[in-house]
């Protein structure tokens, strides 16, 4: 049931202007189908995997990034206690970890609702909050799962910044 009646004309398929983003940038991408891309972006503490899907029912572009971290049983218990110290500290997006795979993701959307088209400056902030979400928390996920270590912790050690040099 829509509150309000409105009726609105999309252009174009958001996931065509990702294909285009990624092609400027030299991205490895391949487009699963009309409305899902995935693009493997290389930063700092690995590569990430970054899927778009386009929701035609909802108008809402999806982002979901994943990082190479299986998450073995025996820490999936204290990694959801992080993934809710982690989800408190971020504005936008947040993390999850899917059962099934034993993988960490993080995942935010972008309702275009109406008919609103994504600019190529929405598209890069969504990608941007997303990989720097990933980097700013990949190795609080590594010192859980590899170290043993704590939630409180392994946020605790990457929330320290550092001033100066040494």
């Amino acid at each position: 049931m829509s509150l309000i009646e409105i009726e609105a004309d999309r252009q174009s398929n958001p996931v065509d202007t990702i294909e285009q983003i990624a092609a400027i940038n030299d991205w490895a991408f391949e487009r699963s189908g009309e409305d899902e891309i995935t693009i493997s972006v290389a930063a700092h503490w690995c590569d990430y995997h970054v899927s778009f899907s386009w929701m035609e029912d909802l108008e809402a572009l999806h982002l979901a990034c994943a990082f190479d971290l299986k998450v073995v049983e025996a820490r999936r218990t204290e990694v959801v206690r992080l993934l809710a110290l982690v989800n408190e500290q971020l504005w936008m997006g947040h993390f999850d970890l899917w059962n099934r795979e034993g993988v960490v993701i993080f995942r935010q959307a972008l309702l275009l609702a109406g008919g609103a088209e994504a600019t190529a400056e929405q598209i890069e902030g969504l990608l941007s909050n997303a990989l720097e979400s990933c980097e700013r928390y990949y190795q609080a996920f590594q010192f859980v799962v590899w170290a043993g270590k704590s939630a409180g912790e392994a946020l605790e050690s990457v929330m320290f910044e550092t001033v100066g040099e040494a």
